[in-house]
């Protein structure tokens, strides 16, 4: 009898260890479960399975995602390895979560522009920000200056979201600590009262991943926690080289 329990105690411990996992790793060579999301709604973007990998192509400035999941997917863990190949000028490399609808936690590595003591100054940059992407006005969790990723070098991205905390890794080294999210209703900014209607508490939500002004390679984009479904990319027979691109995607 012991001998027996030891033996059904391991075989149950491969289980117990992949529960809560969804893989990606575009080895079935579809996208059928991804939609495309857009800032400010501009014109879709180029999405190419090759090689079993995600090849992405953006020469605009604004951001463009893939995104997966539902409003059912509460406290989990995203990570996804990234290659970028080019950059085509200022440009970014993101990860979302809690994405609902249009609105969304995203973490970037990006070269942005901005003011300082009213001087447009140009430095690579991390940084964390919420909001609703068919918008411009968003909240800064946090940013700092951070290397852009190296090209042609695989980087990995990973973001936890535990309630309303959000912490960000960057090559597995935090580069956000743990910080909580406020609510958006009724922000005092620049003197004017914004109503952010519909405003959603960010407790729930999907996943996603994208760029801007870059050529990118994306892969094993791995999302962990309680209440999200076992699913995954499983390797299927080669029957030639096959593509898909952005317009077999849904979009919102």
């Amino acid at each position: 009898m012991k001998f027996t329990g030891i033996m059904i105690l391991l075989l149950l411990l491969p289980f117990s260890a992949v529960a809560g996992t969804f893989l990606e790793t575009f080895d079935d060579r579809e996208l059928q479960r991804w939609q495309e999301l857009i800032q400010l709604n501009n014109p879709s973007g180029s999405w190419e399975i090759i090689d079993d990998e995600l090849h992405a192509v953006s020469r605009e400035t604004f951001l463009r995602l893939l995104t997966t999941g539902d409003n059912t997917w509460e406290n989990y863990t995203i990570k996804f390895d990234v290659k970028p190949l080019k950059k085509h000028g200022i440009s970014n490399i993101s990860i979302a979560g809690r994405v609902k609808g249009t609105w969304l936690i995203y973490c970037s590595i990006a070269d942005p522009v901005v003011l300082v003591d009213g001087e447009p100054l140009h430095e690579s940059r991390m940084s964390c920000a919420y909001g609703n992407l068919h918008d411009v006005i968003f909240l800064t969790l946090h940013t700092e200056p951070h290397p852009l990723l190296k090209l042609n070098k695989w980087a990995h991205l990973k973001l936890s979201v535990d309630g309303n905390v959000v912490a960000f890794w960057v090559n597995e080294k935090q580069v956000m600590k743990p910080t909580e999210i406020r609510n958006l209703k009724d922000v005092q900014h620049g003197g004017h009262n914004f109503n952010f209607a519909g405003f959603p508490d960010f407790r729930t939500g999907g996943v996603g991943f994208g760029l801007s002004n870059y050529t990118a390679r994306f892969d094993n984009i791995t999302v962990t926690g309680d209440s999200v479904p076992n699913s995954g990319g499983f390797t299927v027979t080669p029957q030639g080289k096959l593509t898909t691109t952005w317009g077999d995607l849904k979009r919102f």
